[in-house]
């Protein structure tokens, strides 16, 4: 009997042991199940980084070297930290690239989105990693009459257009609600960098930009002039998709790190610390120089363009605007020499030191002759050169989207003085969203073509070979 208690006992103790084991295991195994579904987990298992990048100069679009802009480098960082590929969704504006943010398999949406209060409610933001101020940008002509704002007040009466679903859509209606004389027009037709060419060409009086996007197109738009700072500081940040708790963790210690290493000042100087602004706006210091400093490297200029079958003034002129012949010069995009070359391209054409005279123009001389075999077929005679140029700023790719702008509008896409007509339309949204290669300042290639012919007719006048 006492033998029989015993094996029932024991068996009880077994079937309690074994339920509170499956019990744990089950535990497990759901916990399991649960972290590994995460959205960090899945990006890592899949090894793709899904984006949503803005196509503009402050965040992303294709350069001469392929993708550039602060959000994309600071992006490509984060996905070379998880050890996944970036895919990039592009957005033509902000509208837009919140709606492509709701898509399931977009993980970061990138589009220079201040994290505001409102926005709170709606998006689930990662860390803060830039801060800006929302500024009244107005055409300058305004400055001398009592037209100009100096507050909010100053706004009543004034043509203001600012993008639809923004920030600053947001900052327009709060003024109004709270009995500000307003009357604003709202676009997602426009991105804010295409509304502030309206303003400098006063096709509009104000819109309201944040610090950084005024600060990086007041160079490109010279008729633009800072009003007023109508907001306090705000955080731009990221919007993460659904369960990214963990991927948001993963994110703040990256970013601290990164911070603390020094690379984000490092790419915040490479985006935005103009230092060296070259000042090409009068032709007497180029006459001065022509007689000063292009002594000393004109046999440099002639010999490259004997090897290669280039004008040497030609070779002087694109020198002079790109460093106005000063071998030691150095931008904060890391391009240097007297033909500002970027680091690929010397390594590419076997420059070892760019701030060597000969070096320099010899490798600048190769680089425009491997453009000029690159223009399409059908491009002939000096339109050809000029083509090679315009590529030489921008890339080729640009340009054959710029040909193909041409042929749509009916144009000659072969020769210059039509595609010059198109290139400017490469940074408006309506033509960029349906080209190849997005995204582009094609009207600064056209001013760098001419400002090059010029100086270039300058040269052949003033020296004799």
């Amino acid at each position: 009997m006492k033998k029989n208690i015993n094996l029932s006992l024991f068996s009880l103790f077994a079937i309690l042991f074994f339920i509170l084991g499956w019990i744990t295991h089950s535990s497990y195994i759901k916990s399991d199940i649960i972290s590994s579904f995460s959205l960090l987990n899945k990006i890592k298992k899949e090894g793709v980084l899904n984006v949503v990048l803005l196509n503009a100069a402050t965040t992303y679009y294709i350069g001469t070297d392929g993708p550039q802009g602060f959000e994309y480098d600071l992006l490509n960082a984060y996905a070379k930290h998880l050890g996944v590929a970036l895919k990039i969704t592009s957005a033509n504006t902000v509208k837009e690239a919140i709606e492509l943010s709701k898509n399931s398999d977009i993980h970061i949406t990138s589009a220079a989105l201040a994290k505001t209060e409102i926005r709170k409610k709606s998006f689930n933001f990662g860390p803060s990693y830039f801060e800006v101020q929302e500024q009244v940008v107005c055409n300058r002509s305004m400055m001398g009459t009592n037209k100009f704002p100096r507050d909010v007040e100053g706004l009543s009466g004034l043509n203001i257009t600012v993008g639809d679903e923004t920030s600053y859509s947001e900052t327009i209606k709060s003024l109004q609600k709270e009995g500000f004389d307003i009357n604003a027009a709202y676009t997602s037709e426009f991105s804010t960098e295409e509304l502030l060419e309206k303003v400098s060409a006063h096709e509009i009086d104000c819109t309201i930009a944040d610090s950084n996007i005024y600060s990086q197109n007041l160079r490109y738009f010279p008729e633009i002039a800072l009003a007023f700072t109508i907001g306090p500081r705000e955080q731009l940040a990221w919007v993460l998709g659904d369960d990214s708790k963990e991927l948001e963790a993963d994110m703040y210690a990256w970013l601290n790190s990164f911070s603390q290493s020094g690379a984000m000042t490092e790419l915040k100087d490479h985006h935005y610390g103009y230092v060296m602004l070259f000042d090409y706006s009068t032709a007497a210091l180029l006459y001065k120089q022509i007689k000063s400093i292009l002594p000393k490297y004109k046999d440099h200029f002639v010999d490259a363009a004997n090897k290669n079958d280039i004008p040497w003034a030609l070779l002087a002129a694109i020198s002079y605007q790109e460093s106005h012949w000063n071998p030691d010069a150095k931008s904060m995009t890391g391009v240097r020499g007297l033909m500002m070359l970027t680091q690929n391209t010397a390594d590419i054409l076997g420059v070892q030191n760019r701030s060597d005279p000969h070096e320099s123009v010899l490798g600048g001389a190769k680089y425009i002759k491997q453009m000029i075999k690159g223009v399409p077929e059908g491009v002939e005679g000096e339109n050809r050169l000029k083509f090679a140029l315009a590529a030489y700023n921008i890339g080729m790719g640009h340009v054959t989207d710029a040909q193909e702008l041409a042929k749509k509008t009916g144009l000659n896409h072969n020769i210059w003085t039509d595609l010059k007509k198109v290139l400017p339309l490469l940074s408006q949204k309506k033509h960029s969203k349906t080209l190849k290669y997005g995204y582009a300042r094609g009207s600064e290639a056209v001013k760098y073509v001419d400002a090059i012919y010029n100086y270039k007719d300058i040269v052949e006048k003033t020296i004799e070979d």
